[in-house]
Order: structure tokens, then sequence, then C-alpha cells
């Protein structure tokens, strides 16, 4: 939805009164004007969209996963320890576009909060395991498409619809997008605390992969 610039002339005590409640929601004024006024002449804001979307991603969330508000309405992060050495931590932030009726609705980006360069090049040889999975099981994905990067043990992927038109579904999808990528990246560590040769755990994670796969309907 587009914006413009309106001036109204409101009463300091209501102004003051406004600011308070934004504050409380971690939002500015205008925005917080805003929500209430589309609620009252019922109309749906990006705002609320998002919060449909981020209400059924946290849903998703198993027991090794943590929500991690960002004071934002347009970014989520997912915080899930490893079960390696000294478990890092891997950050799932997702950030949406205002836009969520386009075809690409925001970005996913995963990261490890470690400063050794072992643990970054075992991340960046993950991910570039986890692009091959997903070129030759969804050609139609955003790794498929060339939609991602891979830099230093981080990855981005922009997030796709698909088709899917509810903010509900893609909140779903986006939940069990993370937990299956999370579940195959303890996995692979726990493989390589294992010394499992490649071809042995590349082989089992993508049997991980497809097993979880056959569970849910992919929407991304």
């Amino acid at each position: 939805m587009k914006r413009s610039t309106y001036s109204l002339i409101l009463m300091d005590d209501v102004v003051a009164a406004i600011d308070l409640l934004a504050e409380e929601q971690g939002t500015s004024r205008s925005n917080y004007i805003n929500q209430i006024l589309a609620e009252h002449v019922q109309c749906i804001t990006p705002e609320q969209r998002m919060q449909r979307l981020f209400s059924c991603l946290s849903r998703q969330m198993n027991a090794s996963l943590r929500v991690q508000e960002q004071g934002s309405d347009a970014m989520l992060s997912i915080l899930g320890a490893v079960q390696y050495k000294y478990r890092p931590t891997i950050r799932y932030r997702v950030e949406l576009l205002r836009d969520l009726r386009k075809e690409e609705i925001g970005q996913l980006q995963i990261s490890c909060r470690t400063q050794s360069q072992t643990l970054l090049q075992a991340m960046d040889c993950f991910f570039q395991f986890w692009v091959k999975l997903e070129c030759a099981y969804y050609p139609e994905s955003a790794c498929g498409q060339g939609l991602y990067q891979i830099q230093n043990g981080r990855m981005k992927q922009a997030l796709l619809r698909h088709g899917v038109s509810e903010e509900e579904d893609l909140g779903n999808a986006v939940g069990n997008y993370i937990c299956m990528l999370h579940a195959v990246l303890q996995s692979y560590f726990t493989g390589l605390q294992q010394q499992l040769p490649a071809p042995i755990l590349y082989h089992t994670l993508e049997q991980q992969y497809r097993s979880i796969q056959k569970n849910w309907t992919r929407m991304l």
C-alpha cells in the first residue's frame, strides 16, 4: 500500500496518549495512528499481514528453536543451537517486504555466531550442499533460480510465494522450512563430530531431507 503525508490537527493530550501506546507497541506515532484508523474502517494494513504471517511462523517452531522479538513489524529472528563443540547459535532471520502480494515476499538469512574459521567453513560447505539439494528437488525455488548468496558462513535467500495467497499459509511454509533446515543442519554437525566420510554423511542428509519433505506441502 502506498503511503502519503497528511496534515492533521489533534489535541495535545490525545497525541501524548497515542505516543505512550505507540511506545508500548514498539512502533511510531504515525504507524500506530494508521493501525487505529485502518481497524476502524476495516482495512488490512501491511503490518497486520506481517503479524499474521509471523504469528503462524512462530507456532511452527519446535523445542530446539526460539523466537526472538526484533522490535520491527517486518523482521523476526529464530535462534537455535547445534550440538557441536561449543554449541554455536544459529540465527534464522526473516525480513519481509512491505508488499506481501508480490511473488517475492522477503528474505531468509542464516548465520552462525562464531569467530571460528573452521566452523564458518563448515557452514559454507553445508550451505553449498543445501543449495544443490534445493536445485535438484525444487528447481523453481529461490535456490533453483539463483536468488541466494553464500559468504563467510552466511546464506541469504529470497522467499517466494509460488501461488500461495494467504499470510497464514505463507507463515506455516516459512516455519516448516526453517525447522527442516535446522534439523538437517544438526544432523550435519553430528556427522562431522562422528567423523563420517563425506559421501556417507551427504547421502544420509539427503535421505533425511527427502523424508521431511514428504510430511508437509512445499510452498516456498
